[in-house]
């Protein structure tokens, strides 16, 4: 059969299984336009509108001053307050919309088959990486259909509307090519041109994301494709999303068949699904309608159809398809060069190079270089710093503001600190339409040198000056037996936590590492590959976690550090992190007779471990009776925060909200504290 015969066989196939999907959710779809027509722009659930909202927020999609005019104009419930926002993203956009458009346009190319001595347009694809292009299953039906195809970039018209030359390239599937029919798409490599360069090199790619946020029910998507053909073209504005399933999108936009393979994106140009499918009105037979109200006949040709809805496949199922496919090296090589946020890295992080050059020493502030352990600073115990009290009279003088940081603090200036951390929560204060905090209104105990003398009077800690990721488990794991054996326990719940596969899958899948690495490290680097963290960042939390647990002595000399700045009288806001989360449940214990804990927010918090809640001097899992309100924030590709949400575990009133925070910065502090959610929290017991 020709490859245009079987082409038209599978978008029939696709179309069918598109129209009864349709069919399916024809209730949902009229309640969302019954809200419309009730005047609510984004019939969406709450938790999308905040990820949604978050996401934009984060990546500066939108102008901060204009977010600031939204909601601060009079106070606004949660929900309003995310409304606010997108519809500052719908109705306003900044000049660089058509810049980046132009931009993403380059990616998609024109898809063709010689046959027969002719060259037919089949439909349309674009980059996913500097080398591989995505289209439609039923576009590309299998690698020989792909061999007979070429792509076209740049087949569109100039500003002067005049026909720009296009450039040619062969399809190598012999390279790459997966396909799957049930989500109608195709991944194939692209052959270098003439300069042997990658193609991406040349005409960009689309950065893929399986993170959430990128569009809620009643925001507009454009897409860019080659309609029955023709050279270029874009669909923008009369368009929105009008139902979410789990692997489909449904949204009102122009298109027609050759747009098959065409990438939908929001308005920030990233691609949310590959657009597949024009869906038809039908009659009560199920028959096709054209758009004068008769049955459609194939000899009508497609464009008489009425075409009443389009379908896309979500990004985010196509990536999820492609971490579970049973690939070779070289094929996950491919994959990973999708990006960071595509989800596809696991090659790369559990890897990791085989060795690595002798780099400067990590600032405080910051893991270590990869590749690089380092010995901790020897502070002296004379010049340990001291924590900062906050001045008299902030919050009215009987309300207290503290923040309780986390490891790898040590040598760092606590003022600094205390400015960094009101910053990120000043940040979310804003987005939340509160009145911000002035850092001399908050306590800020300091325990980072004082962890550090303990850990070195009562542990031989190794000096290291240099190590390979692939060490990194064992290069900081704590040297007394009974300290490594709480490590080696936390790093083994957390991974199974994460559902690491067992070993002989690991190595069936090459997702493994070579005998010679423990399998102490297999665990580790399964965690590094699901998340946002570098393993060294994930073990150093971990040792840490580890030795304060197990050694009465270093948990004593941290919590009295900690209680020499605290207030000890009056009603008290408890912000923790990281390892700081653990010292403030123990600091439950601790506390004056005369502080009231009104509110604890945990945020990057391994207290979901049973490894970890089992050994509190609090006990554990309940909430602690002088915790009056709790909030626990978590981002799920924080390593550290891995037994999250925690009222999975803990009982008594315990509040979790799951964030997403930016990529590389899953576990910082500020980036848990700019989140609106999390700071009107916070703020909201700051007030009369």
């Amino acid at each position: 059969m020709a490859t245009t015969d079987r082409s038209r066989e599978e978008r029939e196939r696709q179309v069918t299984a598109a129209t009864a999907r349709y069919d399916e959710t024809g209730a949902e779809r009229r309640a969302v336009e019954a809200q419309q027509d009730a005047g609510v722009a984004f019939p969406d659930s709450e938790e999308a509108l905040a990820a949604r909202a978050a996401r934009l927020l984060d990546r500066q999609a939108v102008p901060a001053a204009m977010v600031v005019e939204a909601v601060r104009a009079e106070p606004l419930a949660p929900t309003a307050a995310y409304e606010r926002i997108l519809g500052v993203s719908k109705d306003l956009q900044a000049w660089s919309f058509l810049p980046r458009g132009a931009r993403a346009a380059r990616t998609v190319a024109r898809i063709s088959v010689r046959e027969n001595g002719r060259e037919l347009p089949l439909g349309t694809g674009f980059l996913v990486s500097p080398s591989l292009l995505l289209t439609n299953h039923h576009v590309l039906t299998d690698a020989a259909a792909a061999r007979q195809c070429f792509v076209e970039f740049d087949a569109q018209v100039t500003v002067d509307n005049t026909a720009q030359p296009p450039t040619r390239l062969e399809l190598d599937p012999d390279g790459f090519f997966v396909t799957d029919q049930r989500l109608d798409f195709a991944l194939v490599l692209v052959a270098p041109g003439p300069d042997q360069r990658p193609v991406g090199e040349a005409f960009g790619w689309n950065r893929l994301s399986a993170q959430p946020g990128k569009l809620v029910i009643g925001e507009p998507v454009n897409v860019i494709g080659h309609p029955m053909g023709r050279l270029k073209e874009i669909a923008v504005r009369d368009n929105m999303l009008q139902v979410r399933l789990d692997d489909f999108l449904h949204y009102k936009t122009d298109t027609e068949p050759g747009n098959s393979g065409s990438p939908v994106f929001n308005d920030q140009w990233e691609v949310v699904a590959l657009h597949h499918s024009g869906v038809p009105r039908t009659d009560g037979q199920g028959r096709v309608l054209r758009r004068d109200g008769q049955v459609w006949q194939p000899g009508d040709g497609d464009d008489a159809i009425d075409w009443v809805s389009n379908e896309g496949v979500r990004v985010s199922s196509i990536l999820k398809h492609l971490a579970a496919l049973p690939l070779s090296s070289r094929q996950r090589e491919l994959l990973a060069e999708m990006g960071p946020e595509s989800g596809l890295r696991l090659a790369e992080a559990v890897a990791g190079p085989a060795t690595a050059p002798a780099a400067p020493v990590a600032g405080p502030a910051t893991a270590p270089a990869r590749g690089v352990a380092v010995s901790r600073p020897a502070v002296e115990k004379a010049t340990a710093r001291a924590g900062v009290p906050a001045r008299d009279g902030a919050f009215g003088g009987t309300r207290h503001l503290v923040f309780l940081h986390g490891r790898s603090q040590e040598g760092k200036d606590p003022e600094k600190l205390r400015r960094e951390w009101a910053a990120g929560l000043n940040q979310g204060l804003v987005r939340a339409g509160l009145a911000p905090v002035d850092p001399a209104d908050v306590w800020f105990p300091y325990y980072g040198d004082r962890l550090v003398q303990a850990l070195t009077a009562h542990e031989a800690v190794p000096h290291l000056t240099e190590a390979p990721t692939a060490r990194a488990a064992e290069a900081v794991a704590p040297a007394t037996p009974t300290a490594r054996a709480v490590y080696e326990e936390i790093i083994g719940e957390a991974a199974t936590k994460w559902d690491m596969p067992h070993e002989s899958r690991l190595a069936t899948e090459r997702i493994g590492l070579d005998d010679v690495v423990g399998s102490l490290h297999k665990r580790l680097a399964w965690l590094a590959a699901r998340s946002d963290l570098d393993a060294w960042a994930i073990a150093l939390v971990f040792r840490d976690v580890a030795a304060y647990l197990d050694d009465r002595r270093i948990r004593d000399e941290v919590l009295d550090c900690v209680s020499e700045t605290m207030p000890d009288a009056g009603e008290v806001v408890l912000v923790s992190h990281s390892l700081g989360t653990v010292v403030g449940l123990d600091l439950t214990t601790r506390l004056a007779p005369g502080v009231d804990l009104v509110h604890l927010t945990t945020a990057g918090s391994p207290l979901g471990l049973d490894s970890v809640y089992s050994r509190l001097l609090v006990g554990g899992p309940k909430r602690p009776d002088i915790v009056a309100d709790w909030l626990n924030a978590w981002c799920p590709t924080d390593a550290v925060a891995i037994g999250c949400p925690l009222a999975d575990d803990w009982a008594d009133g315990l509040s979790d909200l799951a964030v997403v925070n930016a990529r590389d910065r899953a576990h910082s502090i500020v980036e848990y504290l700019a989140h609106p959610e999390v700071a009107r929290s916070i703020g909201s017991h700051l007030g009369d």
